[in-house]
């Protein structure tokens, strides 16, 4: 964690306040934005007429982030955002501003990077105060209403913070210029220049590292919670396929990852009836996710599942490849060809409630399994419910543990899941198969009488491009034709439709509005780094998945934009967003893996590989060597955060 200066001082005093104000997100085209357009709580989206707004009136812009799958957004919602009194104090003394992450990553990256830095952790929702110059003065993640443990609850924090902001505003806006200066040197502009490439040695750290936190039990390379981190996955196998690796460790490589997927795939964050990986596990044995689907998330193990096929050729693992992809043909792809964000975790358990539950669309209590699935088997003593049952291990009042549920959401309810694994009810292994997928089948139909999670229909080209490598991948493991078209009418969708037509510079996103319609904002949002590296890397590989040369000179020509908007001529590296953007206070570089690969790292690789393909050296000298370099650096005291940077190493 860096050393910051000292923001401010203050002390919890009451004060009152009052007053809505018109929410304007209901302007907006993001469906997380768009969630909060009936809060009482005067909501302006990110732009000019908030920062005036803040200048005008001498107050703090109180900034909220988030995305709209995003759990304890929703909870912060419930809790403060929809309170008429915490609106009061927040409308009566800031100027409060919703930000979609995933529409403007670079601004929640400089604001995460100020908290992570400040308090040693970050996440979402990102909650964060700053002057009307955009300076940072304090940030946190989740406020729950009330105080509790010697810490404020929010409108506690809320009060004192125009209190500081009134007595001593000088003071902060000074200390958060101070700050962003500190970050800048550290993380921006001053950051980073050109270094020796690592040597080979570093392979063996990412070995160690990576064995150290490895669950032997259940997989993974975490404790809980417990992400499926495709990054490691990748890595464990450029490590099994790195020529100079010793036997042992390629055998230790190889047994980790494919029983890492193996547990994955039994687990509850696999759904095992519409099919598709949630974004986490809340405990250890991959049992009890939150419900959250996301597009990049599918991407990435459409990609690590269709290596371990290759691999191994694993039947159940080509299984996995299949239903990961007839998921999003399913529920997350427009009729166009562009693939829709994430399906939410929280939806409303009958068509009556008022109040949404996360997980309500996927969960099955004991009784309804009973009822549901009382046909017998054919030729057996069993029902199906008899052979569903005890193979996903549901059991009378609910399989949840109450420590991993604590809203009781879950309760009485089942994450169907098929660990621990048990010896089968039916000996015959196609009858069992047969049961299982007949009475997957009527619980599929079942879902889907029951209302649905929001879907984010907002069309990424980051997570676009993402996907058309996942489709790729499995196109060539698997040998199916029909996953090559899909990744070709994806990139296509993109070429038509996220490429702006006055300067030929991507664009970030589009959106379904609900009815397979798209619109797009007015001005749109130009993409960032990760938007190019992701769409270039997609074209790659249908170049290579192809051979069709349209792709190679689309990647070449898109590389080159690039190069112009976003890299660090002077030091290296490719920032996060373009020059000149006047609502950014720093530009930072993205250099660590976390739910999506470093876009630094993305582009290190897409830059050998076109060296590779096109032999121009300068791919490699001028622009691939250095950047590798560049983002090298910090892995002799970060490896963990860096390991996508692996594969450029390896072919340098």
């Amino acid at each position: 964690m860096l050393k910051l200066p000292r923001v401010f001082r203050f002390t919890f005093r009451t004060m009152s306040g009052g007053g809505g104000a018109e929410n304007l997100l209901g302007k907006e085209l993001s469906p997380y934005l768009r969630q909060h357009k009936n809060n009482p709580v005067q909501w302006f989206p990110w732009g000019p007429q908030a920062f005036e707004k803040a200048k005008e009136e001498n107050k703090l812009i109180f900034l909220s982030i988030g995305y709209s799958t995003c759990h304890w957004c929703h909870v912060m919602e419930r809790e403060s955002f929809e309170s008429q009194q915490t609106a009061a104090v927040m409308n009566r003394y800031f100027v409060n501003v919703k930000v979609d992450r995933e529409e403007r990553p670079d601004v929640d990256k400089v604001y995460m990077t100020f908290v992570q830095a400040s308090t040693g952790s970050g996440g979402w929702p990102l909650s964060v105060f700053l002057t009307p110059d955009l300076y940072p003065v304090y940030g946190g993640t989740y406020f729950p209403p009330e105080g509790h443990y010697g810490r404020p609850g929010f409108t506690e924090l809320l009060q004192a913070l125009a209190s500081s902001w009134r007595e001593s505003q000088d003071d902060m806006k000074e200390a958060g210029k101070e700050v962003m200066k500190v970050i800048d040197k550290k993380m921006g502009a001053g950051s980073t220049s050109p270094g020796p490439l690592p040597d080979l040695s570093i392979f063996h750290r990412y070995f160690a590292m990576l064995s150290k936190n490895y669950d032997p039990e259940f997989g993974g390379f975490s404790r809980a919670p417990k992400f499926p981190q495709p990054s490691n996955l990748k890595t464990m196998f450029s490590l099994h396929s790195w020529a100079d690796e010793n036997t042992d460790r390629k055998k230790r490589e190889l047994d980790m990852n494919m029983f890492t997927l193996k547990m994955m795939n039994k687990g509850g964050i696999h759904d095992h009836v519409s099919k598709g990986f949630a974004r986490y596990s809340t405990d250890a044995k991959w049992h009890v996710p939150h419900f959250e689907k996301m597009l990049y998330d599918q991407a990435q193990l459409a990609v690590v599942y269709s290596i371990a096929v290759q691999l191994t050729g694993s039947q159940e693992f080509t299984e996995t490849v299949e239903y990961i992809l007839e998921y999003v043909s399913r529920d997350l792809t427009h009729p166009q060809g562009g693939f829709y964000t994430a399906e939410d975790a929280d939806s409303y358990p009958t068509h009556d409630s008022q109040e949404k539950k996360e997980g309500a669309f996927c969960v099955w209590t004991y009784n309804e399994l009973k009822e549901l699935l009382a046909d017998k088997v054919d030729g057996t003593e069993h029902t199906l419910a008899d052979v569903f049952i005890h193979h996903f291990n549901a059991v009378q009042g609910g399989n949840v543990n109450p420590r991993m549920d604590p809203h009781g959401e879950l309760t009485n309810q089942n994450v169907l899941t098929e660990l621990p694994e048990k010896d089968p009810l039916i000996d015959n292994t196609e009858v069992h198969k047969a049961a299982l997928d007949k009475a997957k089948k009527i619980l599929y139909d079942k879902r889907q009488t029951r209302p649905r999670p929001s879907l984010d229909d907002k069309i990424l080209t980051s997570s676009n491009g993402l996907m058309i490598s996942g489709f790729c991948a499995a196109g060539r493991a698997l040998n199916r034709k029909d996953y090559i078209s899909t990744a070709i009418k994806s990139a296509d969708f993109i070429l038509k439709h996220m490429v702006d037509t006055a300067n030929g510079k991507l664009l970030r996103s589009c959106y379904g509005n609900g009815a397979h319609a798209l619109e797009q904002l007015t001005p749109p949002i130009h993409g960032f780094i990760d938007d190019y590296a992701f769409f270039i890397q997609a074209f790659i590989d249908l170049y290579e998945t192809t051979l069709d040369e349209k792709w190679l000179k689309k990647a070449i020509h898109f590389q080159e934009l690039q190069d112009n908007l976003f890299l660090d001529k002077s030091s290296g590296g490719y920032f996060a967003a373009e020059e000149g953007a006047d609502d950014i206070v720093i530009r930072l570089k993205d250099d660590h893996d976390g739910a999506e690969p470093s876009s630094n790292s993305v582009s290190a690789m897409n830059l050998v590989r076109l060296y590779k393909l096109t032999n121009n050296q300068q791919y490699k000298d001028e622009v691939g060597r250095e950047n590798i370099q560049v983002i090298s650096r910090p892995l002799n005291t970060n490896s963990n955060k860096h390991v996508c940077i692996s594969g450029s190493i390896f072919v340098l």
